[in-house]
């Protein structure tokens, strides 16, 4: 798991962890192109295009409403369901998760202010993130925040079966603000959060959502 900090947007709509991978696919095009193996050459271009394509980082409008709190993930709904316990509280929450496909943007963001109370990385497997064991199995990251009116909330980004890298650019004790960029999973996985027993949701399972933008669903 990388946990570097999140650096300010570059010129470039591409999520910094994706520059070295960016940088390395031009520098072996471009020496392809200086040995004058064109083929190999040309499809490597096509390749850089989508390594860029695959790390790009549009902006988002943010949505104004207080208590909105806001997909942190591009992705299909995959779970709402309601808990009698879960892992990070031992009382009721309701539990949403996000399953984002290697089509989808990769940046996670902060669905709702407050202070991040723990960081608590799990090593595990890289089963298929669909499946729901793998909230329970797979490598994962989770962030315990605190909001301002004492409710607490768990955002989990969860790797995947080819996920195999998980950036978190926050710590303990930090202040974080809805739709702040704060991660990303690459190349596809999941994101779940744990939300407390008076959560109202918005969204169903089957729809679509868009970090930083979807409200998913309200706070009390």
């Amino acid at each position: 798991m990388d946990n570097s900090k999140w650096p300010a947007r570059a010129v470039l709509p591409v999520a910094q962890p994706g520059l070295k991978f960016i940088f390395i696919i031009i520098l072996i095009t471009g020496m392809l192109f200086y040995f004058g193996w064109m083929l190999p050459a040309i499809i490597c271009v096509f390749i850089t295009g989508f390594v860029c394509w695959f790390f790009r980082d549009p902006d988002r409008k943010i949505p104004k409403e207080k208590n909105g709190l806001v997909s942190p993930a591009d992705g299909r709904v995959i779970i709402v369901e309601k808990l009698s316990d879960c892992e990070y509280f031992s009382e009721p929450c309701v539990k949403i998760s996000i399953f984002m496909n290697v089509f989808n943007v990769h940046v996670n963001r902060v669905p709702f202010d407050g202070v991040v109370q723990k960081v608590i990385y799990s090593p595990g497997k890289f089963i298929n993130a669909s499946f729901d064991k793998a909230s329970i199995h797979n490598e994962r990251n989770a962030l315990i925040i605190k909001t301002d009116k004492n409710a607490v909330y768990a955002v989990v980004q969860i790797a995947g079966l080819i996920a195999r890298r998980i950036v978190n650019c926050v710590v303990q004790g930090e202040r974080i603000n809805k739709g702040e960029r704060y991660g990303m999973i690459q190349f596809g996985s999941r994101l779940d959060l744990y939300l407390p027993a008076d959560f109202n949701p918005r969204v169903k399972v089957g729809e679509k959502t868009k970090a930083g933008s979807t409200i998913i669903g309200f706070m009390a």
